[in-house]
Formats: C-alpha cells, sequence, structure tokens
C-alpha cells in the first residue's frame, strides 16, 4: 500500500497515543521515576512531541546528542492529544491553507499548539519520501500536556541503543523487529484539513 505524502504513525491504544521526548538525564530521569514531568521541567516554553519513534532517533542521534541523552515514551491520552490538533496552527505558511500571510501570523500567534510536518525517517535514519508528525505544545498545551495528559512515562534509552547497535552491525531485521509497532492515528473528530500544508 502506498503511503500517504502525510500520516500521523503511532503507537497508540484505544485511551492512549504514544509521543517521543528526549532530554538530559536531570529532567528524563525524574520524569520516568515519578510518572511526571519534574519542576525543572519547563512548562513556559514551547515542547516538542513526536509520535514517530524513528523520527525521535534521527533528531536525539539515538539518544547520543548532548542534553537528549533520556529519550522518553510519553503515554497521553488521546482526547488531549486531539485537543492539541483542533488547536493548532501550521508552524509555516502555506498558501491555499491560509487566505494569506498576515492571517497565518495571527492565528500561529494565538495557538497554543504548532504542526510541522518533517520527512519520516528509516532506519538508517535517511529521510523517507513521505512526512510525520511534530507538534509543538506551548502555554496551556504544554501545561496540561505535563499535568493532565501524561498517562505513563517510561525510559526508552536502552531500547534505542540495542537496536543502533543492531544497525550499525547491519543487522537491519533485527532491528526492525524491536521498533515500536507503529500505525495509522485514526483522527475522529479531529481532523487535519487546516494542517495539511
Amino acid at each position: 500500500m502506498e503511503e500517504p505524502q502525510r500520516r500521523i504513525r503511532a503507537a497508540h491504544s484505544e485511551s492512549t497515543i504514544t509521543v517521543y521526548q528526549a532530554y538530559s538525564p536531570e529532567i528524563g530521569l525524574p520524569a520516568v521515576r515519578d510518572g511526571r514531568f519534574p519542576g525543572a521541567w519547563k512548562r513556559d516554553r514551547m515542547t516538542w512531541i513526536k509520535p514517530s519513534f524513528l523520527w525521535m532517533m534521527y533528531r536525539c542521534g539515538w539518544g547520543t546528542k548532548a542534553g537528549q541523552e533520556t529519550v522518553l515514551a510519553v503515554e497521553i491520552t488521546r482526547d488531549g492529544f486531539d485537543w492539541a490538533l483542533r488547536h493548532a496552527c501550521l508552524s509555516s505558511y502555506a498558501p491555499g491553507v491560509h487566505p494569506d500571510r498576515a492571517t497565518w501570523q495571527r492565528q500561529v500567534k494565538r495557538a497554543p499548539t504548532r504542526v510541522q510536518w518533517d520527512p519520516e525517517r528509516d532506519l538508517r535514519l535517511q529521510p523517507l519520501p513521505y512526512r510525520s508528525l511534530q507538534l509543538g505544545l506551548s502555554g496551556e498545551a504544554a501545561r496540561r500536556y505535563a499535568d493532565e495528559w501524561t498517562v505513563t512515562i517510561r525510559d526508552m534509552t536502552p531500547l534505542a541503543h540495542e537496536i543502533h547497535a543492531l544497525v550499525s552491525s547491519g543487522d537491519l531485521d533485527s532491528a526492525a523487529r524491536l521498533l515500536p509497532q507503529e500505525s495509522s492515528y485514526p483522527l475522529g473528530d479531529a481532523g487535519l484539513a487546516h494542517l495539511r500544508g
């Protein structure tokens, strides 16, 4: 089956969706221990969540980049994720979606969430010809994410290192078997017509 140009690929259940982030151990380890983000986590800054595991691996270099050594799987409510999508604006101006650049600028200033479509990645972290979602949360959305939507936080760092080692040794089949099982996220009432870009 041919991949759509834009799709939310994610591990999800009937009530939750898993997104990924990477932090320094000072943030990541207390988050895993307590199941919630610590006080040092800045609720007033924009934070980007990625439903695609491999896109997160590209971003954090398999958990080797400075300040991104702890890879987190954050399971959040689908109600929260859908709220974020409904209140989102594209992170860049798209003719045909926005009537003009000024309208987009007003929307992006007001929106608590931003959608960005980035090339999905393969196991070698090379870009694929289709895109996956990255979702920026700020203000009310960031606070809700940290304090209301989060169900569990798991440390994915050992898995990231194991998959990376298999990829490095050329054993792509074994690496692929260890990947989180992601499928197309059913949008339901959330809709994405205003976020196609």
